[in-house]
């Protein structure tokens, strides 16, 4: 039986449909928005994950090319392994929806999301979230309370929701993902140039109210077509059990807390379990999870418990940023580097700079190819944690880190009329203990500023943390791992002095409330000032100059119907000038010629070269040419690169040429001066003019 409900989500009509495709699926929706049309499936496996701490999530998105009436490029035209958007956008999904399944839950879901088709009007990830939600609602799963997702942009001071791709993309000064129930927010993402604190509570605030509205509708076509939920076992521990082990794990775990070291007082966890488990195991053979279950709730309540009172783990007060270390222009051969150390978290960022041909090329659903100038990658290897793993390519955490960090800094880059380079940002974690992602910022600007890349000012980041009992909580500065995991928000604020760049909001509870937001952007705030503060007593402004070890970049513009003559036959011309020279040549539609070579020496010789391919020759000019061929009534001169005059046999000498053969020779060198350029372009030389300072020579 198909189903069909419609809702106007910031003035533009969507509708979701049910019982028209993938009918085998848990839950499927087919949700519209304009001409985007996307598939959102949720499916639940039949048994649960035997042993395993969490709750077993899968969430893929899918961007199909056909969707915009595309065909792959490459060689390959199936779609291959996902793209980085769409790795993105099923981070963007899972986050909102993760947090409202029960946490003891083990039977794997998997919820699906195709783009069927594009427009390019809206955000097809903002659409996945209320698709994915709803699909979850109907479905068996027990997941009972519906998501809602809208966009906010800032366009001439006013919020709207859900602008189009093109406004956030050209006039937005805040692209803001937001995600919530009909009570409290779940999810953020935002990028922002330079957006104060107060105007982000208002966006999220107008946000909310579109929420709710999404969230009812979805609750109450629910409750009409929706499945029954299957039982969620309940965690029952013996609780003669519990009164035996728990005050002896207390004081245990007291004494292991004590340690401010990462890795000691894991270790010292770690044992007090192992220990806990082998006394225990012969007495309670048949209870051994309780014993290892009883082992996580007395870490977790006592941690908890102990922050809320204000006694962090490593000591610091509730606003205290760990100690930093900052280090610019550690490694001798690249192009700008930093070693930014908080507590034990290090990260060395490293800068690489490029021509323009470096860039990274993305095809994307609704444009044309598209170029990236600036690229962040993060990469967090085993040895920073202390592990041993397998090192294969990117996780996707590693590139929604990579990604947060990349957001953060685009808001400060410089034009590229400014500064024409590619610029590549690479941030290696050497040490974890939490924040990372932030640490890579911090990173990546200090890197920037020692590559003596002119960012309009510099960024940091700082993450932020909650733990929340009930009406008690306490917003923390800066967190650790421990705090991270032990706790129900990680709040990660980015920007400048004057604003916020880029943020990113995770938490494990069903919602937090815009006081507790607004006061964790107010913390957040005076930390990223006083990092700041640290980072600019290092290096207080970009280097003057970039590193000699980076390539020369040249920019000239050139007529439209001269670019032919630049490439040549078959691309000879340019493809000669790179591999005589080693260098890079970028040639735009509109006559903008980019030269990247390894000296300014060089680089000047290319664009003489260039210069001299594309000139023109001009009425009472002196040019130095070359005899191409010697004919009875003259001599042929090659005066530039594309153009050949006629020196008629009157116009060699003051004096009667009685044998032009005598006089000129296939490849004699002299000056000549341009007499006359005919309509039809043929040009008529002289060597009779008198060589005097006030005569322009090429």
């Amino acid at each position: 039986m198909m189903e069909k409900i419609e809702l106007e989500i910031g003035g533009k009509l969507v509708s979701f449909e049910i019982g028209r495709v993938a009918k085998q699926a848990g839950g499927a929706v087919l949700a519209t928005c304009g001409d985007t049309q996307m598939l959102a499936t949720s499916t639940m496996d039949k048994e649960p994950v035997e042993r395993s701490d969490f709750f077993p999530l899968t969430v893929d998105y899918f961007e199909k090319m056909y969707a915009a009436g595309k065909i792959p490029g490459g060689f390959f035209k199936r779609e291959g392994r996902p793209s980085e958007n769409e790795i993105l956008g099923s981070r963007l999904i899972d986050r909102p929806l993760r947090p409202l399944f029960p946490v003891q839950f083990r039977r794997p879901v998997q919820i699906v999301v195709y783009v069927l088709s594009s427009d390019g009007e809206i955000s097809p990830e903002i659409l996945g979230i209320n698709a994915a939600s709803l699909a979850s609602l109907l479905s068996d799963e027990p997941f009972t309370e519906a998501v809602g997702a809208v966009k906010v942009g800032l366009l001439d001071s006013k919020f709207v929701i859900n602008p189009s791709e093109k406004e956030i993309e050209e006039k937005s000064a805040l692209s803001l993902s937001i995600a919530g129930t009909k009570d409290a927010l779940l999810m953020i993402e935002a990028g922002a140039k330079e957006v104060s604190e107060s105007q982000m509570i208002d966006a999220m605030g107008l946000a909310l109210e579109e929420i709710r509205k999404i969230a009812i509708v979805q609750e109450e076509f629910a409750s009409r077509f929706g499945k029954p939920k299957v039982a969620v076992p309940e965690i029952i521990v013996d609780e003669a059990v519990k009164n035996e082990i728990e005050p002896v794990l207390l004081d245990k775990i007291k004494l292991a807390l004590q340690n401010k070291e990462k890795l000691t007082r894991e270790r010292a966890l770690e044992d007090i379990k192992e220990e806990i488990i082998a006394e225990y195991s012969e007495k309670y053979q048949d209870k051994i999870n309780d014993v290892s279950f009883i082992f996580d709730y007395v870490l977790r309540n006592y941690a908890r418990q102990q922050t809320l009172t204000g006694a962090r783990l490593d000591g610091r007060a509730r606003a205290e940023i760990r100690p930093i270390s900052i280090e610019v222009g550690v490694l001798k051969r690249t192009h700008g580097s930093a070693l930014f150390t908080r507590g034990q978290t290090q990260v060395l960022s490293i800068v690489t700079l490029a021509g323009k041909g470096q860039g990274q090329l993305i095809e994307s659903l609704d444009e044309e190819s598209i170029t990236k100038r600036y690229m962040h990658y993060y990469n967090f290897p085993p040895f920073s944690v202390g592990e041993v793993k397998p090192m294969r390519g990117p996780s996707r955490r590693e590139i929604g880190h990579g990604a947060l960090a990349e957001r953060a800094l685009v808001p400060v880059l410089p034009s590229e009329e400014k500064f024409p380079y590619t610029m590549r940002v690479v941030s290696e974690v050497l040490e974890s203990n939490g924040s990372t992602s932030m640490a890579s910022t911090c990173g990546s600007t200090l890197a920037l500023m020692d590559a003596g890349v002119p960012i309009t000012k510099p960024v940091a980041g700082i993450a932020m943390g909650l733990i929340k009992e009930g009406d008690q909580y306490v917003v923390l500065t800066d967190i650790q791992g421990a705090e991270d995991h032990l706790g129900d928000m990680d709040f990660k604020v980015t920007g400048t002095t004057d604003g916020i760049t880029a943020l990113q909001m995770d938490i494990k509870i069903k919602g937090i409330d815009l006081d507790i937001l607004g006061k964790a952007l107010d913390q957040a705030k005076d930390a990223r000032l006083e990092l700041l503060e640290k980072m600019l007593a290092v290096i207080p402004k970009p280097r003057d100059t970039i590193s000699p070890y980076a390539p020369r970049i040249f920019t000239l513009q050139i007529k439209t119907d001269k670019i032919g003559l630049i490439i040549g036959p078959g691309g000879r011309t340019i493809k000669s000038i790179i591999g005589d020279t080693d260098s890079e040549i970028n040639i735009e539609p509109d006559g903008k010629v980019y030269i990247a070579a390894s000296s300014e020496e060089l680089g000047r010789d290319i664009k003489q070269k260039i210069l001299g391919l594309v000139a023109e020759p001009e009425v009472g000019k002196i040019y130095h040419g070359v005899v191409v061929d010697v004919r009875d009534f003259g001599a042929l001169v090659q005066i530039l690169p594309n153009y050949v005059g006629l020196l008629h046999v009157s116009q060699i000498s003051d004096k009667f040429v009685k044998d032009i053969r005598k006089e000129v020779r296939t490849g004699d060198k002299f000056d000549v001066k341009v007499m006359k350029v005919e309509d039809d372009g043929k040009i008529q030389l002289t060597r009779k003019f008198a060589n005097n300072d006030s005569q322009k020579k090429e």
